[in-house]
């Protein structure tokens, strides 16, 4: 980068700057995993120098967390809002069923898997990992909750409920990296044992299945 280059990136505004170096982290988080989001990749997506990037990042776990939060933030908010297009609470967890085993989001699953992991020494990115499971669990919670009250669903607990569907989600989620079973073979899995804790006909949340639409990619 010549110093033409570096004297014009210095002059953006800084709340501009600290933009363009979170989208950095974030694109690189998305395209490569959160491990590959390090100093000199960041500022070489961002196009300045890797002191820039330290001078505008609290600290490169820091940026790994907010990486990691914007990405399955923007998941969570576009599969919600999917999913409550459904009429009946049936329905709706029939759509986020589908649109969270979507085999197009495998660069989230990812970035959560990872997340996991780098989350035992990177307290910053665990405290994230925590609020963003909590925020899934809430949205599940609540579409069961509904149909507990209309009596649709057969359960006092679903909260409960919330956290076995997510453990499942995640799991198959994850074997799925690997290519362990077919994304045919997981929908009706889930779906299967969602119908029996909620005392669901069998078939009630695969009857119609709902195609996912595919995150935008960076």
């Amino acid at each position: 980068m010549s110093s033409t280059e570096r004297t014009r990136a210095s002059r953006k505004p800084p709340g501009e700057r600290a933009a363009e170096i979170a989208e950095a982290a974030r694109s690189i988080a998305l395209t490569h995993g959160l491990a590959a989001v390090t100093l000199r990749a960041v500022a070489t997506r961002a196009g300045v120098t890797p002191a820039l990037v330290a001078h505008y990042a609290a600290g490169m776990e820091m940026l790994v967390a907010e990486a990691f939060a914007a990405i399955v933030q923007a998941e969570l908010e576009e599969i919600r809002g999917f999913a409550l297009g459904g009429s009946t609470p049936s329905a709706q967890l029939a759509r986020l069923v589908s649109a969270a085993l979507d085999p197009l989001r495998q660069d989230v699953t990812v970035v959560w898997v990872e997340a996991w992991s780098l989350g035992r020494r990177n307290e910053a990115l665990a405290v994230r990992v925590r609020t963003q499971m909590d925020a899934w669990q809430q949205t599940v919670r609540r579409i069961v909750a509904a149909g507990a009250e209309t009596g649709e669903f057969v359960t006092e607990d679903p909260a409960g409920v919330a956290w076995q569907l997510l453990g499942m989600i995640d799991g198959l989620n994850a074997q799925a990296l690997v290519r362990w079973g077919t994304a045919t073979e997981r929908g009706p899995l889930i779906a299967h044992a969602v119908e029996g804790m909620l005392g669901l006909p069998r078939g009630s949340l695969t009857a119609e299945p709902i195609p996912a639409p595919p995150m935008d990619s960076p």
